[in-house]
């Protein structure tokens, strides 16, 4: 009887420990996403105001933690990590931020496309003024000969 309760006790010990590396686990991912969620809100304040993505200065670190994230949900996607949340609040509150995120994320694509958008429109004027420019001093036109020029002729009218 003595053994059995010693199993009994190791087996509840054991429980609670794998338990409580899953909590801290969990707690440890609802850090990053939170990190993460916050730093995309940073970037799309700044893509609201009009900066070109290209200038901002959340991308490299929203890309490794966004990399952390995707790495711990394929793992639990293989089977090689576990994610069991006993406690139903720190499931909730794990439930919760990753909504947050997905809001966060879908408004940052949202904000990237028209990001890009305007940069590409800035591009295609900047090459249109170029190609005008070409235009006005080339010599050649659009067939690839000379162009035939204007040539002025005035009259003198000597008396």
């Amino acid at each position: 009887m003595t053994v059995t309760l010693a199993k009994s006790q190791a087996k509840s010990q054991a429980t609670r420990t794998t338990a409580a590396n899953g909590d801290a686990r969990i707690k440890s991912l609802i850090t990053l996403i939170d990190t993460l969620t916050a730093l995309v809100a940073e970037e799309n304040a700044e893509l609201a105001k009009g900066l070109p993505a290209s200038r901002l200065k959340q991308v490299d670190e929203k890309n490794q933690l966004a990399e952390m994230f995707e790495r711990t949900v394929a793992e639990c996607a293989a089977g090689t990590t576990s994610l069991n949340v006993h406690d139903r609040i720190l499931r909730e509150q794990l439930m919760e931020r990753i909504l947050k995120l997905r809001m966060a994320m879908d408004e940052n694509l949202v904000r990237l496309r028209a990001a890009i958008e305007a940069s590409n429109r800035r591009i295609e004027a900047v090459m249109q003024a170029i190609r005008e420019q070409i235009a006005a001093v080339s010599p050649y036109g659009a067939s690839g000969r000379l162009a035939a020029r204007a040539v002025s002729s005035g009259t003198s009218r000597s008396a």
